[in-house]
């Protein structure tokens, strides 16, 4: 076959270090529209990113030519440079080191952009920790909570 061809959907969270409230909502739409870019650049689509002050969800169609890891890596630390230069609110800004990446079945991606689109709704309800912790037990994920939030 001499055309390789992919199309993986996959549901990434993390949130900043010690889930400190620095994404503003003055900041957020073009922090994402940044991070978004950021995707793209890697061939990585995100149709959906979205979050609350202190995490975000984003939807990605990964690139067969780019690890998980890689493209996180190259997200965080862009998008973590880039917010930096908005002024000595986010001098201190940083993301948790983890994050958690879920495969998402072709079915299940329109209930997945609807509940990133709700984010803030989810959370009058729900604690990101408490989010974070249903989604890895949601997915069969084992972890140590002794490092989940570091």
């Amino acid at each position: 076959m001499p055309q390789s061809l992919s199309n993986i959907p996959i549901h990434i969270i993390w949130s900043t270090k010690d889930r400190q409230p620095f994404i503003k909502p003055e900041i957020e739409t073009e922090l994402f529209r940044y991070m978004a870019s950021i995707f793209r650049e890697y061939e990585s689509p995100a149709p959906v990113i979205n979050g609350t002050e202190n995490h975000v969800h984003i939807l990605s169609i990964l690139s067969r030519k780019i690890t998980v890891a890689k493209l996180v890596e190259m997200v965080k630390k862009g998008s973590s440079k880039w917010i930096k230069t908005k002024g000595v609110d986010y001098q201190n800004f940083y993301w948790q080191s983890g994050y958690a990446a879920l495969g998402i079945g072709q079915s299940n991606i329109e209930g997945l952009k609807r509940y990133i689109a709700n984010q803030k709704e989810h959370h009058r309800k729900r604690t990101f920790q408490e989010e974070y912790i249903a989604f890895l037990k949601k997915y069969n994920i084992e972890y140590d909570e002794r490092y989940v939030w570091d």
